[in-house]
């Protein structure tokens, strides 16, 4: 039986679609959770602010082209595109997302530590670094994108080792925690966290060589680098609003850091 195309297959009995990617592309900076967006120069939507992303090539994958519109529409050179953890978040298909054609966009979300200011490139007029709580509504059903990437960061802070994505190399314990207070929204207890992290085989293993002083009146802190291990056991729950009666990571009341 022959592999190739059916002798009365017509690929014309379909109607044609594009397929593209969107990229948010989160770091923390000035102790804020940021999200990359691009100022769209084109229509539909000129001017407005908007995700990275664009049209996947005929003969590309969606991978290939999510890193290429970053690099394109950011500025941003290929060592940094290629150090960016990128995940794919999910399939958006709605008929009317866009409103040139049928558009199915294939969405990731990219972590990294603080980058530099981006450039805009391609068809994009700008690019720029904004808070995740003061985008303003998005260009196309961006805001619904950067809403599920958020939420897919913040629970997988929870299970896995993705924190570390968003540190250097080098980091200490307390950058680690405003990673998560940052991503979460919460302020956890010090301590409690501290006691957690180390508790979990491979999370994280100390840098040889002297503590690193980061400020205030406290004793310099002690460095480390991203452990072996992908998964967290006992993972690492993140706090309710308001916590019930027993341990958790939050700061009790009263405490300070």
């Amino acid at each position: 039986m022959s592999a190739g195309v059916p002798e009365r297959y017509d690929p014309h009995a379909f109607p044609p679609f594009a397929v593209t990617v969107d990229l948010a592309v989160f770091t923390v900076r000035d102790e804020a959770l940021h999200v990359l967006l691009v100022e769209r120069g084109q229509d539909p939507f000129r001017g407005r602010w908007a995700l990275p992303g664009g049209f996947v090539l005929p003969r590309e994958s969606a991978d290939e082209a999510a890193r290429r519109e970053l690099a394109e529409e950011t500025g941003l050179g290929p060592d940094a595109v290629g150090a960016l953890h990128l995940e794919q978040l999910r399939t958006y298909t709605d008929p009317d997302r866009d409103p040139r054609m049928r558009v199915v966009s294939v969405a990731y979300a990219a972590l990294l530590p603080d980058l530099p200011e981006p450039r805009g490139g391609g068809d994009a007029a700008s690019a720029k670094w904004w808070d995740v709580g003061s985008t303003g509504p998005l260009a196309f059903d961006h805001d619904r994108i950067l809403t599920d990437a958020r939420d897919r960061i913040g629970a997988k802070l929870e299970y896995t080792c993705l924190a570390t994505a968003f540190c250097p190399a080098e980091f200490t314990l307390g950058e680690l925690q405003q990673v998560y207070e940052t991503v979460w929204g919460v302020e956890l207890d010090r301590p409690n966290f501290r006691r957690k992290v180390l508790n979990v085989p491979g999370f994280v293993r100390p840098v040889d060589g002297p503590p690193r002083r980061t400020g205030g009146r406290g004793k310099p802190a002690a460095l480390y680098r991203a452990g072996g291990t992908t998964a967290l056991h006992p993972p690492l729950l993140r706090p309710p609003p308001t916590d019930p009666p027993g341990p958790s990571l939050s700061r009790p009341e009263g405490r300070t850091p």
